[in-house]
């Protein structure tokens, strides 16, 4: 086997050096030279036997083309397993693809651990599973398994044994194999022996290769790691699911090319003052991106929210002002929030503004419409406007929900609780039109809406539900404040 070698490839000019500089000698930059390894160049008959050798699995003549059209690749149906939550199976497009990899990233303690936990519990009892816990040890492990319910799991250091069904030992968890190891190179020789059809990756900042001289979470470390993961389960078909650590602005940490790599790209996401997490899809390659899972952290782990709505819709029957209710979009899924807003005489001289879950350039730019156009003197007044439940609405469909919000506090009004708010506020105070209209509204009327305020040029006769079409915002304030002319 050849020696392997490493250089030192600056990420600003692409300059390479045979040893560590803190500045690059070419471009001068500081601290841009990043360790890789220098592949093995292969020689030419090396190439001519490998394409020969692919030529001949397929059936075809020695000197046939290598490239293929696209209606001569062969259709294979996309055989999905179910991880055993209807949530992650939605944020997934509706379900594990085999040999896929999919990161999962998220704060400390946010519950990563946890449902890649519970998910390796319920596919156990299917197939072969690998949890390779880099950052705990097996008891640690075992420890938290318990307290999360899951039964007993058998802990194999090595490749295990064949023995016939009349040896075998009966447990919970017969197929959940536990590795407690960070070197990346007992990892793949284990991947290699054991031949699971899941493994877990907890987590990739843990892992080093030994061929490198970095230390374990630098870039080359991710980069070098996750490329030979990737090979090995694409090579061997294994569905890799690895956890990724986060920087401090929320992105996963390590170099861009880590989620590149990958299939699939997770976010878990929630307050660690609240109860509820979200699972949020930014990549994925076999469905919809920006999907959104919703789950519950109780005492005994993590528990799907099948009906969102319900979790972020607030106490309708007693409603003060300032309270609306919108409908948004995450994905394909239409979730009903409650948005707050406070009005208040302010005792600075320039006014504060504060937001939840809501944009806060958004905010500015609602507030300066709705003194510009309606008159309303918010620049001398303190505004904060929170979505119940601390949710992150970030499309602009809220817009209008957060106007009539922040009018109806100005004006100690009351919004009907039976009525929605959907549209998108221009900076000429016109109210233009969203996308998914019939689905928001459909998920209203599920949930006992009657009225629906929506931009005006749409119509839905069908639907068992008033519907209030408007053109600009002062309208909208007026049908949503119907009290204030009288």
């Amino acid at each position: 086997m050849a020696k392997i070698r490493t250089h030192y490839i600056c990420q600003e000019c692409g300059a390479a050096s045979p040893q560590f500089f803190g500045k690059c000698p070419a471009c001068h930059t500081w601290n841009s030279l990043v360790e890789q390894v220098v592949p093995n160049a292969p020689t030419a008959t090396d190439g001519t036997r490998l394409a020969q050798r692919h030529r001949k699995q397929r059936g075809e003549s020695p000197q046939a083309l290598s490239s293929l059209t696209l209606t001569q690749i062969s259709e294979r149906p996309i055989q999905r397993f179910s991880s055993g939550y209807v949530e992650l199976d939605r944020v997934l497009g509706g379900g594990i693809v085999p040999g896929s990899l999919v990161l999962v990233g998220g704060d400390p303690g946010i519950g990563k651990s946890t449902l890649l936990l519970q998910i390796v519990n319920f596919l156990s009892s299917r197939q072969t599973v690998l949890y390779v816990c880099a950052e705990e040890s097996g008891q640690q492990v075992k420890l938290r398994a318990q307290r999360l319910g899951i039964g007993e799991m058998n802990q194999h250091d090595q490749s295990p044994k064949k023995t016939s069904k009349s040896d075998e030992t009966p447990s919970k968890n017969p197929d959940l194999y536990l590795l407690p190891e960070t070197d990346l190179e007992v990892i793949l020789k284990e991947l290699e022996s054991l031949q699971p059809q899941v493994a877990m990756i907890d987590s990739i900042q843990a892992l080093y290769f030994s061929v490198l001289t970095s230390a374990p979470g630098s870039v080359a470390q991710v980069r070098e790691c996750t490329s030979a993961l990737m090979r090995l389960a694409k090579r061997d078909h294994i569905t890799l699911f690895i956890v990724g650590h986060v920087t401090k602005e929320g992105a996963i940490a390590g170099p861009k090319v880590l989620e590149h790599l990958v299939d699939t790209v997770l976010y878990f996401e929630g307050d660690r003052f609240a109860n509820h997490r979200l699972l949020r899809s930014v990549k994925n390659r076999f469905g919809a991106t920006h999907e959104v899972g919703v789950f519950e952290m109780i005492d005994r782990g993590l528990r799907e929210v099948l009906n969102p709505s319900e979790l972020f819709l607030g106490d309708r029957e007693s409603v003060s002002p300032g309270t609306a209710t919108i409908v948004a979009c995450e994905g394909t899924r239409p979730i009903l929030v409650e948005l707050q807003a406070l009005v208040s005489p302010t005792s600075y001289s320039s006014p504060r503004r504060s937001t939840t879950g809501i944009e806060y350039n958004r905010l500015l730019q609602i507030l300066a419409v709705l003194e510009k156009r309606l008159g309303i003197p918010l620049s001398k007044l303190d505004a904060y406007v929170a979505s119940s439940g601390g949710l992150s609405v970030a499309e602009p469909a809220a817009d209008l929900g957060v106007a009539i919000a922040v009018a109806a506090s100005f004006r100690d009004r009351l919004v009907d609780p039976t009525t929605v708010i959907i549209g998108e506020v221009g900076l000429g105070g016109q109210v233009r039109s969203v996308s998914q209209t019939e689905l928001r509204l459909k998920e209203a009327l599920k949930l006992g809406f009657k009225r629906a305020i929506i931009p005006k040029g749409q119509n839905f006769p069908n639907l068992k539900i008033e519907v209030i079409p408007v053109n600009r915002v002062a309208d909208a304030i007026v049908a949503a404040l119907p009290a204030e002319n009288s």
